[in-house]
């Protein structure tokens, strides 16, 4: 028996057999040519099945983990089609006439290795994005017309150095237990998606973790622990047993908590709403028993297109969402692009430091055009539910005032057309920057409600990006500035009148749920599948006594 520890980002319990991971050989020969056409006719066929490709795994990411998670597939596409690297791809092929293989090659090392000196943790993670998409390139160019899937008979823990994003989400679910990898971040795209996926994970395992398994090896991965044992004796195989049926059993009690409220035991009342990207994610909050919606994304209408989407195409959406919560509410954050959400046709150009840059409520105030098309579809929306309409990224009073004066304008337009809207509609801003935090007194005033981005939050407060992984230690998410600013902003929004949610993943965080509802949170937003999680612990928190 050998214990290994990792860090677990699903938990559960899975109990089989070790299956290594195959990846595809990747590795090319330098063969020199003569018919460069030829080699570029291949690359050019060779891109197209790539695209096919991962637009097949676009698809299913969209129906396992939902529109946001699956955005990471839009970007590869995006790469495959970039000027610069298809430049340097090309000129390799013509000036050392090889062949196109080897071109891609040396292109993803030259790109991988520029991305990996940069100062900037966003652009460092694109190295791996870059290798990803050139082995693909690669492998359609040396097999053409062949994307390999896995198919097992029994059901296996799937062990690897590290899994791609499009590798995790190309894995059958009905054929995989687990699986551990001896590398990566648990906030990476992969940790992300095993947690939408509901598969026990566990990630940065080690080397020596996997020189020392086998295919056939019996394995316990413990998603909760970051624990994996290899080849465990009776006792602990027991042990697992009971908690892995413990664990299940609790999944199956939380079901019969759907339709109870969500009231503590001293009679306090939280709203549990839920997350999502996208009107095809509205069954998932149904199924769940969300209380309504805390936070839809609305750039996935952006990011979905080729062009802007027009207002009627956005007022369909808004209005479908509307509809489908019957009267639930409904909150609709505006457009969030920019830092590692990037739509070409908004020419937004690269930065030196994209999460600090052009984004969110910059792009709509700096495009007003834009702006006002979709309050316009969202305020057309808001008579046929319960809409509420979220700004992102706020920092001043005077970007508030800005946002409000345009709201207003759009009102005038509407009334002055007879064009039906709610006048009740609530309008709230994300807290996901210290500055709104420091000054959410004289935000509050303005608006009827906060909800705090706690990814952002805690990103800006710690200085730390919580992609990179070699600062994951120092990203402390329950550190005490990030309950600080939280608390302050409660404190504040009810002083002035306004209510007070939490969006961010730490919403989920039940470890920290009772910490929140003494502070005044009023709503939590979270997965759907958290849904009922949340709801348990709440209604065993009893806040009357002292602690």
């Amino acid at each position: 028996m050998i214990k290994f520890c990792g860090k677990g980002v699903y938990g559960a319990v899975a109990i089989g057999k070790i299956s290594m991971f195959q990846r595809k050989d990747v590795s090319v020969k330098r063969l020199k040519i003569t018919d460069t056409e030829t080699e570029k006719r291949r690359l050019e066929a060779a891109k197209t099945e790539a695209v096919e490709q991962l637009q097949s795994i676009y698809e299913k990411a969209l129906k396992e983990v939902g529109e946001t998670n699956a955005q990471i597939f839009e970007i590869h596409m995006m790469m495959l089609d970039d000027a610069d690297y298809n430049e340097a791809v090309i000129g390799i092929i013509d000036s050392q006439q090889v062949n196109a293989e080897y071109a891609v090659a040396v292109t993803a090392d030259n790109f991988a290795e520029m991305f990996a000196a940069m100062d900037d943790s966003y652009m460092q993670a694109r190295a791996a994005d870059v290798r990803d998409i050139s082995n693909r390139l690669i492998d359609c160019l040396s097999r053409p017309g062949t994307e390999a899937e896995r198919s097992c008979n029994e059901k296996v823990i799937i062990c690897a150095d590290d899994l791609a994003p499009s590798e995790t989400v190309s894995l059958d679910k009905d054929s995989v237990l687990a699986f551990v990898t001896a590398h990566g971040s648990s906030n990476s795209h992969t940790a992300i998606l095993a947690r939408n996926m509901n598969i026990p994970a566990v990630i940065g395992a080690g080397d020596e973790f996997l020189s020392q398994i086998k295919d056939g090896d019996i394995a316990i991965v413990d998603g909760f622990t970051g624990e994996i044992i290899v080849n465990p004796d009776e006792e602990t195989l027991k042990k697992a047993e009971k908690k892995q049926i413990a664990d299940l059993e609790k999944k199956a009690l939380l079901q019969k908590l759907k339709g109870k409220e969500n009231i503590t035991l001293d009679g306090t009342k939280i709203n549990i709403y839920a997350n999502i990207g996208s009107v095809d994610n509205i069954g998932a909050v149904l199924m769940n028993d969300a209380g309504g919606i805390g936070l839809f994304r609305s750039e996935f209408l952006y990011l979905e297109s080729n062009d802007y989407p027009t207002e009627d195409q956005q007022f369909a959406a808004y209005k479908r969402v509307a509809q489908s919560m019957g009267g639930k509410k409904v909150i609709i954050r505006t457009l969030d692009i920019g830092a590692d959400k990037q739509v070409d046709y908004f020419g937004l150009g690269k930065e030196e430091n994209p999460a600090l840059g052009f984004r969110a409520i910059r792009i709509c105030l700096t495009r007003p055009e834009i702006f006002k098309t979709q309050l316009r579809a969202l305020y057309r929306a808001s008579a046929f539910g319960n809409l509420a309409i979220m700004f992102p990224m706020i920092t001043s009073v005077a970007e508030l005032k800005e946002i409000l004066s345009v709201c207003d304008e759009v009102k005038r337009e509407l009334e002055a057309n007879n064009i039906e809207y709610s006048k009740d509609t609530e309008l709230g801003i994300m807290i996901e920057t210290p500055a709104a935090a420091i000054i959410s007194d004289k935000l509050a005033p303005m608006v009827d409600f906060f909800s705090v981005g706690t990814n952002d939050l805690t990103q800006y407060t710690l200085a730390c990006d919580r992609q990179n992984p070699n600062i994951e230690r120092f990203c402390d998410t329950h550190h005490e500035a990030v309950l600080r600013l939280i608390e302050m902003s409660a404190e504040n929004a009810h002083k002035n009148g306004a209510w007070i949610g939490i969006c961010g993943e730490l919403a989920a965080d039940t470890t920290l749920t009772e910490t929140f509802l003494r502070m005044g949170i009023d709503e939590l937003s979270v997965s759907p599948s958290y849904v009922l999680k949340v709801r348990d612990v709440v209604r065993n928190i009893d806040l009357s006594k002292s602690v």
